[in-house]
């Protein structure tokens, strides 16, 4: 399992976090999906077999959301 960690432009409300974390936990491979409210970040875990660090954040633009950067580690 890698962990990844996303830097978003602005989360703006709890339905935001909830949005977010949702689609990333119903995802294959995606666990332990966590938006950090107040600074704008999501980290969670993944098993990089299964998906891809590209395909989590296009997940999160494909909600709206406007990614900065995204590193895993």
């Amino acid at each position: 399992m890698k962990k990844i960690e996303i830097q978003l432009e602005t989360v703006t409300c709890p339905s935001c976090i909830k949005k977010i974390e949702s689609a990333l936990n119903k995802k294959e491979g995606v666990s332990d999906a966590k938006v950090l409210f107040h600074a704008s970040k999501v980290k969670a875990e993944f098993n990089d077999a299964v998906v891809s660090q590209k395909e989590i954040v296009d997940t999160i633009g494909n909600l709206g959301y406007q990614v900065i950067s995204s590193s895993t580690y």
